[in-house]
């Protein structure tokens, strides 16, 4: 005997510095975030892909007393070391080919306010030193400078990583590791958020039924039950792809189970007929190019449609050997 699809819950989600929950462990880091944000120390943001760390990161910007100051944000895994290093402490005229002037960096923008470095553990070793230098003396020196600049910014970090290991492994300094994590603060993942997974969902329908391209009133029971029961690696950034992709393949008023991604079926790849050899990364490489022509080729917008962050989009075109141009 088939269940009927499920409707609404009565349950209210709340919205608070721009993330929505209705988890038990989600209030009470918002309950936390005002008490840290007070100080001026430094905050280790340690969280998996598609958590939330930036909104944390400008909700504390939010509350804090810079919050009249500016918010920067970058990601340390996107760039190249001489990209990355010009971003953050800006370059003087000549200083390399193509600097024909004078450009301030991120730490020169964000004076008064704060620095979000996303990623913080892909940093290169001879770029943490000069933050190190920051941190220490609140100070920098341009890349082709021969002058220091004094700044006064709060410096934001985050990571999916354990630092310790990398410290171990000799991939990030140890005294850079304590001078960002004097506040170490951990998202919790989507899986145990008590509630979000049904709460979360409704509130996507709700985005995507406002599109106007179709009208969702109802999941169906198994539909619920599949995303129950997957681990989502992707965390609350995947579950909103899958919400999108059933919305874009399905018609029709109920979410249903054949408008699940494969991997939400817990379907394996299929090999071809004849039993030749399958590619398993073949249909991977197929997601990837498809949301990349969806989005003519911008990167950031297509990392949106498959869940991921724009790193995890940057390694997996190099894995699969796609030209990401």
């Amino acid at each position: 005997m088939s269940r009927a699809p499920l409707e609404r819950p009565e349950r209210e989600l709340r919205e608070v510095f721009g993330i929505y929950t209705v988890a038990p462990q989600m209030l009470a880091l918002f309950d936390l975030l005002p008490r840290v944000a007070r100080s001026g120390a430094s905050i280790l943001i340690r969280g998996e892909t598609g958590t939330g760390k930036e909104l944390v990161a400008r909700a504390l910007h939010s509350v804090s007393s810079r919050t009249d100051g500016p918010f920067r944000a970058i990601n340390c895994a996107t760039l190249t070391p001489e990209l990355l290093a010009s971003e953050l402490f800006g370059h003087v005229r000549g200083s390399f080919t193509g600097a024909i002037k004078d450009r301030p960096g991120l730490f020169t923008l964000a004076d008064k306010g704060t620095i979000f470095l996303d990623e913080i553990a892909e940093m290169p070793l001879d770029i943490q030193a000069r933050l190190l230098r920051v941190l220490q003396e609140r100070s920098f020196v341009p890349l082709g400078g021969s002058e220091a600049r004094s700044v006064d910014v709060r410096v934001l970090s985050a990571t999916h990583r354990a630092l310790r290991e990398e410290v171990a492994q000799r991939r990030f300094r140890e005294d850079l590791m304590y001078r960002i994590r004097v506040v170490p603060i951990f998202l919790p993942r989507l899986v145990e958020r008590d509630g979000d997974i049904v709460a979360l969902s409704w509130h996507f329908i709700d985005g995507f039924n406002r599109r106007g391209e179709r009208q969702v009133s109802g999941i169906d029971p198994e539909v619920m039950d599949a995303y129950l029961a997957y681990a989502w690696p992707g965390n609350v950034r995947e579950l909103r792809n899958a919400i999108e992709y059933a919305f874009a393949v399905g018609e029709g008023p109920v979410l249903t189970i054949d408008e699940l991604l494969p991997e939400l079926r817990g379907e394996e790849p299929r090999s071809s007929a004849r039993g030749t050899y399958f590619d398993p990364g073949a249909e991977e490489r197929e997601r990837i190019l498809s949301a990349l022509r969806a989005t003519q080729g911008r990167k950031g917008e297509a990392a949106k449609r498959l869940g991921i962050n724009r790193s995890t989009l940057w390694r997996k075109l190099r894995e699969l050997q796609i030209d990401g141009h």
